[in-house]
């Protein structure tokens, strides 16, 4: 499913090379579920991103569904992330214009596919959500907002789901209800799952967790 092999990325800082990946190796099968974990400023985010194909490395090679994201264009890579990739933030980044059921139809029209209000509201209805369905955003709480995201990350049904810190702007009730939302799609469509978190207990509940220092790879454990 996923194939990364000594993962570097630097930035330049102040007119000097900044290194924020050092060196990175892992595989990740189908169906499999990974944390990656570490201190804030340890790499997590843009590891995360580049295994979603939203960034490139400086040097190694990714492979995504057997693709070779590093090597592929951006137009390429967006047609990998739109046929097989799902993605939940920490800031839910719904449009705020769209109403909730508009929101969990974007993947599904970006693939020209139709009836895809019907689709839609099957997902809202099961993320708990389909008396919602007409609200926009702003008029949703904050838990409301990432349930919305998580079936508009799973209509298309990916292959793979990256969450960059799905509960961390939630408060502990509202979080475990994420959690639990997360893991039952991923039994029921038997996704990858590929997750950022500082939450501990959240990552224990996955198959494994990569924990990251420095942009290394400081321990990786089942």
């Amino acid at each position: 499913m996923l194939k990364l092999k000594d993962i570097h990325k630097s930035y330049l800082s102040g007119g000097h090379p900044l290194e924020v990946l050092g060196g990175i190796s892992t595989s990740v099968e189908a169906g499999e579920s990974l944390a990656i974990v570490g201190p804030s400023g340890s790499g997590k985010t843009t590891l995360l991103g580049i295994c979603a194909g939203l960034d490139t490395p400086s040097s190694g090679s990714v492979h995504l569904m057997e693709e070779p994201l590093s090597e592929l264009s951006e137009d390429h890579r967006a047609r990998i992330r739109n046929q097989h990739v799902g993605f939940v933030f920490q800031n839910f980044q719904l449009i705020p214009t769209l109403t909730a059921l508009e929101n969990v139809c974007i993947p599904l029209e970006l693939k020209g596919q139709r009836n895809v209000h019907k689709k839609a509201m099957s997902w809202l209805e099961r993320v708990g959500l389909a008396q919602r369905s007409d609200h926009y955003p702003v008029q949703l709480s904050g838990g409301e907002q990432q349930r919305v995201a998580i079936a508009r990350a799973s209509v298309s049904e990916p292959a793979v789901l990256f969450a960059d810190e799905p509960t961390g702007n939630l408060d502990e009730e509202t979080s475990g209800q994420i959690e639990e939302l997360l893991f039952s799609t991923h039994r029921e469509t038997g996704n990858t799952l590929i997750l950022v978190t500082h939450d501990t207990e959240l990552a224990a509940h996955m198959d494994r967790v990569l924990r990251l220092r420095n942009g290394m790879v400081e321990m990786a454990q089942a």
